[in-house]
């Protein structure tokens, strides 16, 4: 028997070789092809329940995790949760040093790098605490619109820098350094930018290879800056603000956009609709968008409002949902289907 059996695929195996001619296969088609799917999955959220003590509407904007913490923007105070738990760890209402005491109020923007919390206000201040004591360092700002701020709608920290979104179409760059204990509260910027198209919505940033990195709501695209490129332009920016590198997206409003490790995540607005979109961090980079992850709502269900912060932390994603007041978090989950050609 074993002697026929090969005897028959002597004759059999040109004939298989003769078919792949006529059909053009080839051996990858013989073999099995895999293909990656990633999908949400509800996780758990936080609401105004959720908070101990608070007898105020949940109104979450800018959001930031930092050293296993998630700073929300509620509003008028900063919440403090642990974000492996969710527990909440403590409200900061205001801004507290030595015998001074300034209320925190309309605020809207805060971002946590080399152990200070940034917080910003459209009450034309940027706040600055220890994120060890919570305690103040400095503000930045007096309040008076007219000053140093024209309102603050955004703020994020990266290597040194400090970029800050105004209203209309300006970002003004500081250095972390030029924020100390005795600093004066109007500092002048090093160098502008300009984010061609203006508003007073909040505003989501992050840096990514050397790039700031703006969800140009307004703009309709993502705005790309050269950080290397502010650096060495930064006196003529103080005169002509630097325009950014960008692609249009036509019907695409993007609204929020943060790094993780592997990932670029962003909200974007299509019509009415609000997705969550996960495109490969490199790629994105290089403004290649081409998403793995498109979602607007969840399995069908419990569709996404207005989504203003987006932070990843392991295989979990946290959206500031400012339409539904929650900050909801997902699971990323991961799938692979293969695919067997006969």
């Amino acid at each position: 028997m074993e002697l026929t059996y090969k005897l028959n695929m002597k004759h059999i195996l040109p004939l298989i070789l003769a078919l792949c001619l006529f059909t053009n296969c080839s051996k990858d088609d013989i073999e099995s092809k895999e293909y990656t799917y990633y999908y949400p999955t509800d996780e758990a959220y936080i609401a105004a329940e959720n908070i101990p003590g608070s007898t105020e509407g949940f109104d979450p904007k800018g959001i930031a995790i930092a050293n296993e913490k998630l700073y929300v923007i509620n509003g008028n105070v900063l919440e403090v949760f642990n974000a492996l738990t969710l527990a909440h760890i403590k409200t900061i209402k205001e801004y507290t040093k030595g015998t001074t005491t300034i209320p925190l109020a309309s605020l809207t923007s805060v971002a946590v790098d080399n152990g200070r919390i940034y917080v910003g206000s459209t009450e034309s201040r940027l706040f600055v605490f220890d994120e060890s004591t919570n305690a103040g360092i400095s503000t930045v700002g007096n309040g008076q619109w007219w000053q140093t701020f024209v309102h603050v709608f955004g703020v994020v920290v990266r290597d040194g820098l400090i970029f800050v979104k105004e209203k209309n179409t300006s970002i003004k760059v500081f250095e972390t350094s030029q924020i100390t204990e005795t600093s004066n509260w109007n500092l002048e910027p090093i160098a502008k930018l300009n984010t061609l198209n203006g508003g007073t919505e909040v505003y989501s940033m992050d840096v990514i290879n050397g790039k700031l990195v703006i969800a140009g709501r307004d703009a309709k695209s993502y705005l790309y800056y050269n950080i290397a490129n502010i650096k060495a332009n930064a006196a003529n920016s103080l005169t002509t603000p630097i325009e950014p590198e960008k692609i249009p997206l036509v019907d695409v409003k993007p609204i929020a956009v943060s790094f993780s490790k592997d990932w670029a995540v962003t909200s974007e607005n299509v019509g009415s609709a609000s997705y969550l979109r996960l495109y490969p961090k490199e790629e994105f980079s290089k403004m290649n968008y081409k998403a793995v992850l498109n979602a607007s709502d969840i399995l069908g269900q419990n569709k996404f409002g207005t989504i203003v912060g987006t932070a990843q932390l392991d295989d979990k994603i946290f959206l500031s949902d400012n339409t539904n007041k929650r900050i909801r978090v997902i699971k990323l989950n991961k799938s692979v289907m293969a695919e067997q050609n006969n």
